[in-house]
């Protein structure tokens, strides 16, 4: 195993700042959404410093993925956040731009380094809908029951 990589540039002590309070000046409603806006993006920026600190592997190509990976997957969890949370229409559109490339991104890294690609999932931001064989798909009827 090689060496493994520390966090140091950003350093923790900057992500505390991410943590402060809300501003008494808001109201319930919006402290409550900066609270769980606050939590969400700092359970995101801990999930990607914890899969940043892969082990070296010796390869400069999958060292580079194995931390960058994890680096984008942050920036989607941090978007969603805002998608949740943000009103400013400006960083919402920001932010599915970040989701689409970010993704992107991760595909073609995960592709370069012959890692096979994951299933396709939802958006982010879009629920989970059940797969049943009696939901017709958009624009198509649902099955006979007379065949």
């Amino acid at each position: 195993m090689g060496p493994r990589r520390t966090w140091s540039g950003f350093g923790w002590a900057a992500m505390g700042a991410l943590t402060w309070g809300a501003s008494p000046a808001l109201t319930d409603v919006a402290q409550n959404r900066e609270v769980a806006f606050l939590a969400e993006n700092n359970a995101a920026m801990a999930k990607m410093m914890k899969g940043m600190m892969a082990p070296a592997s010796g390869d400069v190509d999958r060292d580079f993925a194995a931390t960058m990976i994890p680096h984008h997957q942050g920036a989607i969890d941090i978007a969603v956040a805002e998608l949740r949370y943000g009103h400013n229409e400006q960083l919402r559109r920001i932010s599915q731009e970040i989701i689409v490339e970010q993704q992107q991104e991760i595909a073609a890294m995960r592709s370069a380094i012959g890692e096979a690609l994951p299933p396709s999932l939802p958006a982010p931001t879009q629920p989970e809908q059940p797969s049943t064989s009696d939901s017709p798909m958009p624009g198509t009827r649902p099955p006979s029951s007379s065949q």
